[in-house]
């Protein structure tokens, strides 16, 4: 007898924003996958649903340095980190306090890393909203204030209690000019994702691999730096026990620049035709359900071109996976148009970038 497990959010990061919200909940990804109780591919399918954005968010500029290693403490921002203070897989250590830090920057170690490039949001902070969908240039009272964690780590704040509309708001709440746990379950800000996946380079050139902030925005401005030559973490979400939107569970989307690009200039909202963020050529996701990890490919309806690279995704050291997928040449396998996914039933794979 065959069981099969139908996955269609696993890599839905879903949310719908009313027209007079201006952050952008504009685009519907899923992935429907059907496994076998062996973890054998049965069905999949893959969608990147384009909506109108209410307005444009134009691109921020801004320069930073590496935050210095192991930290013993949380400190206020100071400058930009697409790479983050902890090794991978290094549990942070420090405890975040409640009520201790200034709403007006973003604390950074322990995995947290500031995002200091995006126009129109000071502090460092990814995305400031409260739960009717207002949003604000700087953190303050009543609102929720989003955050970036390190390559490989999410972040561990969002409220329970998500608002009705739709949209989803995620971060540290500020109360009295102070910053608070709106997830007390939690007392570190950053968590390690699943150690399945990583990101590879065999390019000469840096590659700026850019997560989705969600919950909250949904704008793709959460940093990987993924140096030539060099590999990093990819966060893969454990779906089963993070953040879940109506009742679906979710995992990690990131659109992924041209090589040579910079974070700082590709982990923003673009602009049209611009080709990065938003506009990136490149989207992929990942997540673990059960036993099972998925990582895919998935077309971007905003560009069809190809990268200036080509992109793999296979096993590692002996892995056990199921199906291929690859973009190599502007075409994906298998149909050549509607991406792909991996399916890792043991051990690690990589998204090799060539």
């Amino acid at each position: 007898m065959r069981a099969s497990i139908a996955l269609s959010t696993l890599l839905a990061l879903v949310a719908a924003a009313p027209s007079r919200i201006h952050h952008h909940h504009e685009h519907k990804r899923a992935v429907t996958i059907t496994v076998d109780q062996n973890g054998n591919q049965v069905e999949a399918s893959s969608t990147l649903e384009k909506k109108d954005s209410t307005s444009g968010s134009p691109s921020g500029s801004g320069s930073g340095s590496p935050s210095s290693s192991q930290p013993q403490s949380q400190s206020s921002s100071s400058g930009s980190s697409a790479l983050g203070d902890l090794a991978a897989f290094a549990d942070p250590s420090v405890e975040f306090q409640d009520g201790v830090h200034d709403c007006d920057s973003l604390p950074v170690g322990q995995g947290v890393v500031s995002v200091d490039w995006i126009s129109g949001l000071n502090g460092g902070f990814t995305s400031i909203m409260n739960q009717n969908g207002d949003t604000s240039s700087t953190c303050k009272d009543g609102f929720y204030c989003s955050y970036a964690c390190q390559a490989g780590m999410s972040k561990t704040q969002w409220p329970s209690e998500q608002p009705s509309n739709g949209i989803s708001v995620g971060g540290l709440y500020c109360k009295s000019g102070k910053l608070y746990r709106s997830n007390q379950n939690s007392k570190y800000l950053c968590e390690w994702g699943v150690q399945s996946a990583n990101f590879v380079s065999k390019l000469d050139k840096d590659v700026a691999i850019c997560r989705t902030d969600y919950p909250g925005s949904e704008n793709m401005n959460v940093p990987t730096l993924l140096g030539a030559g060099s590999s990093a973490p990819c966060t893969v979400v454990d779906s089963d026990n993070y953040f879940n939107w109506n009742g679906g569970k979710t995992s990690a989307q990131y659109y992924v620049n041209n090589a040579g690009v910079s974070v700082e200039d590709g982990c923003i909202w673009g602009t049209a035709g611009s080709g990065v963020g938003n506009w990136a050529p490149v989207v992929l996701g990942a997540g673990k359900v059960g036993s099972l990890t998925y990582l895919s490919l998935i077309p971007n309806p905003n560009n069809s071109d190809a990268p200036n690279y080509n992109i793999k995704i296979q096993g590692v050291d002996g892995a056990s996976t199921v199906g291929s997928c690859s973009y190599i040449d502007g075409s994906y396998s298998g149909s050549g148009s509607d991406g792909c996914t991996l399916t890792v039933t043991s051990g690690t794979a990589e998204f090799l970038f060539y």
